[in-house]
């Protein structure tokens, strides 16, 4: 049965990649390019798993994954942060917020998969 991911990135060959990788594994995708309006198209969407790159416009990724966690409808939803910014505690920040998951770019295709097949 087909997961329903929700994937925002701004990058658009990232996106691209995440989400034709996530098609080819045989999954539902929503794109979207910045987080002004996640939570809004979560609720409609229902995702099972939401990636997010950690850098947007507008919303910053950690802002994001806060905002998610927050609404009781989405806070069980899992969530991948993806990011090029790998810094010295980033990742326990991220997680912190409540990302289940966090994989550094450029990312490597297998282990995204893993990831996300560990989420869903």
């Amino acid at each position: 049965m087909a997961k329903r991911v929700l994937v925002v990135e701004d990058n658009e060959l990232n996106l691209k990649l995440f989400c034709d990788l996530l098609r080819a594994h045989g999954h539902d995708v929503l794109p979207l390019r910045d987080g002004r309006d996640v939570v809004a198209q979560a609720l409609e969407f229902r995702p099972d798993l939401v990636i997010t790159d950690i850098h947007l416009p507008h919303v910053s990724g950690l802002d994001l994954i806060i905002s998610l966690k927050r609404d009781p409808r989405l806070a069980p939803v899992p969530i991948m942060a993806v990011t090029a910014y790998a810094g010295k505690g980033d990742e326990d920040r991220i997680r912190g917020a409540g990302a289940q998951a966090y994989v550094s770019k450029p990312i490597s295709v297998l282990r995204f998969i893993e990831q996300v097949n560990a989420l869903l």
